[in-house]
């Protein structure tokens, strides 16, 4: 990908493959920093209205709210309460047990401690202050 410190929203748009995602959040430069700080995400272009943030090789959009006004979607977002409801984004080579740690010391919720899974997974389950869940989630040797 280009130089996401410095690319503009034509060529970004234009670079996307596969799946993607973007969240719509209250507060763009809270949930970026939470993101590096807990999950040592990388951010870019971080302003009140918008940031890409990069984990491993996966970018995040985020947008605040007022960036959508005009789309259908605005009106379906709760004024009040927990946003990604049945959502859980998956931090892939992210250390769960650092992360955890970084969370309990944040003051986070920490709604899955880490733990290793069945399916092959350490992860740790940890939720933005707006409720989105992140699952930080490396294979277990």
């Amino acid at each position: 990908m280009e130089d996401l410190d410095r690319i503009d929203a034509d060529t970004l748009g234009r670079s996307m493959t596969g799946i993607g995602v973007n969240l719509l959040t209250r507060d763009v430069p809270g949930l970026a920093g939470f993101l590096t700080d807990i999950f040592a995400a990388r951010a870019h272009q971080v302003s009140a209205d918008f940031a890409i943030v990069v984990s491993g090789s996966a970018p995040l959009q985020l947008h605040h709210d007022g960036t959508f006004a005009a789309h259908p979607l605005f009106d379906l977002l709760p004024e009040d309460g927990v946003r990604g409801r049945a959502v859980q984004v998956y931090l892939f080579g992210v250390d769960p047990d650092a992360a955890a740690t970084r969370a309990e010391a944040a003051d986070a919720w920490v709604v899955e401690a880490p733990a290793d899974k069945p399916h092959g997974l350490r992860e740790a389950t940890i939720l933005s202050p707006e409720g989105f869940a992140f699952t930080a989630a490396i294979g277990i040797p």
